[in-house]
């Protein structure tokens, strides 16, 4: 099974609207991963001060290094990401050393319970095919669309080597192989 993005936006509502009522930790996670295209892996051990400054003002960039690649990445976290992290961290009273996505163990949550919470939600709202990269695939598919198919800027941002791996990545291929079917009907 490939794990595919969500390619409907009123199912990415109600699972976020789902998750935040489970609790309002995962569906800061979720929107993180819709929003950054980041991996669940990189997204997990953030803490506090890797987004807001000594002053609790949110940094310019979010600079991490990422797991698997060992390569630095720079995010700009957009006005709505900016928004749920400042209300979730006033919720939660978090400090700066302080994992955003703690561990009731100690830690953060690993990424068996977060694909385990997320996969029970996208099971309950119908999203089929889903998995942890659902999520960094939804940013790649909606950002493809909304930047009018810059393929290149999207291949760059997820470090892959052809603009044909980042197609079938996001699930475009399959989009527009499913289209040629509707074309023609006898």
């Amino acid at each position: 099974m490939t794990v595919e993005p969500i390619r409907d936006k009123t199912k990415i509502k109600y699972m976020y609207q789902l998750l935040n009522g489970k609790n309002i930790k995962y569906g800061l996670l979720f929107k993180f991963g819709l929003n950054t295209g980041l991996r669940i892996s990189d997204i997990l051990p953030l803490k506090v001060k890797d987004i807001l400054n000594k002053n609790g003002e949110f940094r310019d960039y979010l600079v991490l290094k990422e797991k698997k690649t060992g390569k630095e990445k720079k995010i700009k976290l957009n006005d709505v990401l900016r928004k749920t992290i400042r209300i979730y961290i006033e919720n939660k009273n978090l400090f700066n050393e302080d994992y955003i996505f703690p561990s009731h163990k100690g830690g953060h949550i690993g990424r068996i319970q977060a694909y385990r919470v997320l996969k029970e939600a996208a099971n309950i709202i119908g999203i089929e095919n889903f998995g942890t990269h659902s999520l960094r695939k939804t940013w790649g598919y909606w950002t493809y669309k909304a930047s009018r198919y810059n393929i290149g800027l999207i291949m760059d941002t997820f470090n892959h080597s052809s603009q044909k791996i980042t197609l079938r990545y996001i699930g475009v291929n399959q989009d527009q192989k499913d289209e040629l079917y509707s074309l023609v009907q006898f």
